[in-house]
């Protein structure tokens, strides 16, 4: 049996972190106003979110002035989820590309301006599973449901180390193509210097042939 050290588990445990992306916020977005939350989450991923906007006069109705338009957008500008005015909603779908989700909340105009408190929740992969739902579907005991977890946790972490390495090899490829263009510019810039400088000199020599001072 192959015994964890202390680093070993402490890696194992950052990773354990890294798969289950929740992001739970409490945010204030002015009338007028808007403000966008991004999260980066790889290709075939579950990703769910839910928001509400907190009344300030309980136990009463919250005010119509109390509501916010909600855009989630992928990296390429591709809308998943939209709502127009509401108090709260929520969204989940799979995602079909890798990169940054970005969920904007939108505050309409109003005088005079109010600003309205927001409690986000949003998650990804193996966090955005109904765990519940899954153990009354499977009739699975207690023991059944955190081995399904774990798998579904090392799993999760595997397709999380591949999604790093090619975000890793597509930095290292702009690192390349950026040194490679600077290096030519680089060089473009020397031989623009050197050409002024070779017309600078060019025009000092004629100037002093033509008043005879050499």
């Amino acid at each position: 049996m192959k015994i964890l050290t202390s680093k070993s588990l402490f890696m194992f445990l950052i990773l354990m972190f890294i798969s289950m992306k929740i992001h739970s916020l409490q945010f204030e977005v002015l009338s007028g106003r808007t403000k966008c939350i991004a999260e980066d989450i790889k290709s075939h991923s579950m990703t769910v979110g839910k928001y509400h906007i907190v009344n300030p006069n309980e136990p009463h109705p919250s005010p119509d002035t109390h509501k916010v338009t909600l855009r989630v957008t992928s990296t390429h500008g591709n809308t998943f989820h939209y709502a127009d005015n509401v108090h709260e909603g929520h969204f989940a779908f799979e995602t079909t590309e890798a990169g940054d989700y970005m969920a904007c909340f939108y505050a309409a105009d109003h005088k005079p301006p109010v600003t309205m408190t927001i409690n986000f929740d949003w998650k990804s992969g193996v966090a955005a599973k109904d765990w519940t739902n899954v153990a009354k579907k499977g009739s699975v005991d207690l023991m059944e449901l955190e081995l399904k977890k774990m798998h579904e946790h090392v799993k999760n972490i595997h397709d999380e180390m591949f999604y790093l390495r090619e975000r890793e090899e597509e930095m290292q490829e702009l690192n390349r193509s950026t040194n490679s263009k600077m290096a030519w510019m680089t060089g473009l810039s020397i031989c623009v210097c050197l050409s002024v400088a070779g017309l600078q000199l060019w025009h000092l020599k004629t100037f002093f042939e033509k008043k005879k001072l050499i």
